[in-house]
């Protein structure tokens, strides 16, 4: 395949996961802003803004972090790459570039999902609720990939597809976790209390994860159930164990198609055996933001390799 081709692929998944991620924010955000009292980093909106990475360039336009430009910036601004809008205008372009190496399902699903957002953007943004958005977003999300586990062919395309996938799955798990760390920030006085579990327990149902997490633990809500079932439950979907799984997993079919290892598989491997080794008590002891952030620099170095091994270059 050549290098071009699976870079258009491997950008079709990351933009759409990167754009359902952006409609997660903002649903964690509208949810923690309904409590009754304020204690946050400043506050809940710009929570989002710190733990996402983009609050220069949303000062930089906007100024105050109030719902109503965050709810712009994170969905509809072009100027910003990882809005809603930005990333579904982007990954249909990747698909129309590599049309032929998609099925005619998965591209109907991408150009329904531009199509549907170019309507959306003329309507007035006064009629337009959020839940609405996000909703939409995590809608059209999941039909381009049930799409693509459901009708493509389990060649490299596949893995390249699934590594983006997994890649930025892997990253925005983890951002949306450390928005609970910019909350709390200035007031640690309030971990463990009735405050910390609603938001612990908000930020799972903004992940589409609390259901999921009543099967597999049941009872009582706790930061430490929370983050072991979303950094080392290899039984949740968007976990960071499951995701670096995934990786692994697909660089190592790329190693046997292609006939060569590289760094890429060597990084995936170390990380996803760091996870196996790592208790929830000791990334406790580290700090779970220091962990979340040091677990973001990993992905984004694999990110890197992933880049230089396969996508930079001609492949065949």
């Amino acid at each position: 395949m050549l290098s071009r081709t699976a870079d258009n692929l491997y950008w079709i998944a990351r933009s759409m996961e990167r754009a359902e991620t952006a409609a997660r924010l903002l649903e964690v955000g509208a949810r923690i802003a309904l409590l009754p009292s304020a204690a946050g980093y400043r506050n809940e909106w710009d929570s989002l803004l710190q733990a996402s990475g983009n609050y220069d360039a949303f000062a930089r336009k906007y100024g105050d972090p109030v719902q109503r430009n965050i709810e712009s910036f994170l969905f509809f601004d072009r100027d910003n790459p990882s809005s809603v809008a930005s990333c579904v205008t982007q990954a249909r372009e990747n698909g129309r570039i590599v049309r032929t190496a998609l099925t005619s399902q998965v591209w109907d699903a991408l150009n329904s999902a531009y199509q549907e957002l170019r309507q959306l953007e003329r309507q007035p943004r006064s009629g337009l609720e959020l839940s609405r958005l996000t909703e939409w977003t995590m809608r059209h999300s999941a039909m381009v990939r049930g799409a693509i586990d459901a009708t493509l062919l389990r060649n490299d395309g596949w893995d390249f597809l699934n590594l983006g996938y997994h890649l930025e799955r892997a990253d925005n798990t983890a951002r949306l976790m450390d928005v609970k760390y910019y909350v709390l920030l200035p007031r640690v006085d309030f971990v463990g209390t009735g405050l910390d579990n609603y938001q612990w327990t908000t930020l799972l149902r903004a992940m589409s994860a609390h259901r999921a997490f009543h099967w597999a633990y049941g009872g009582e809500v706790t930061a430490a159930k929370i983050a072991h079932f979303l950094i080392l439950n290899p039984q949740c979907p968007r976990s960071l164990v499951t995701c670096v799984d995934g990786l692994a997993g697909h660089l190592d079919r790329l190693a046997k198609h292609y006939g060569a290892t590289t760094d890429a598989q060597a990084q995936a491997r170390a990380m996803r055996d760091g996870l196996a080794e790592t208790k929830v008590e000791d990334i406790f002891d580290e700090g779970l933001h220091d962990f979340l952030s040091r677990f973001i620099r990993e992905t984004a170095a694999l990110g890197a390799v992933v880049h230089d091994t396969y996508l930079s270059g001609d492949m065949r």
